[in-house]
């Protein structure tokens, strides 16, 4: 019995072992969708597009992108006075599709 590849097996195992290619979808599709949902947010001040901001953890496996003032959900969902204008949500929806997307083609 013969088995042929082996040092290209270990080669692609030990590439994959660094987890780089993951790290990078991550940072990517974070930075693209921050950049998405304060092109989305709506602007009086400015206050909530400036504070839109994004953060790795775990070693750049998670990242969160979100708004810090005490309004952003008053304006994504609105409220009885005033209609939602959402932001956060229709950000996330795009960025989804294209993340999954990216991490099947690693698996490949």
């Amino acid at each position: 019995m013969k088995i042929s590849g082996i040092d290209a097996l270990q080669k692609k195992l030990r590439k994959n072992a660094t987890l780089d290619d993951v790290k990078h979808v991550v940072k990517s599709n974070i930075v693209s969708m921050n950049k998405n949902m304060q092109n989305l947010a709506p602007v009086d001040t400015g206050n909530m597009k400036r504070s839109i901001t994004s953060e790795f953890t775990d070693g750049g496996f998670t990242g969160t992108t979100e708004p810090h003032t005490d309004y952003a959900g008053y304006v994504e969902y609105g409220t009885r006075f005033q209609s939602a204008q959402p932001f956060v949500k229709p950000a996330y929806n795009e960025q989804k599709g294209v993340f999954i997307k990216e991490l099947e083609r690693l698996l490949k």
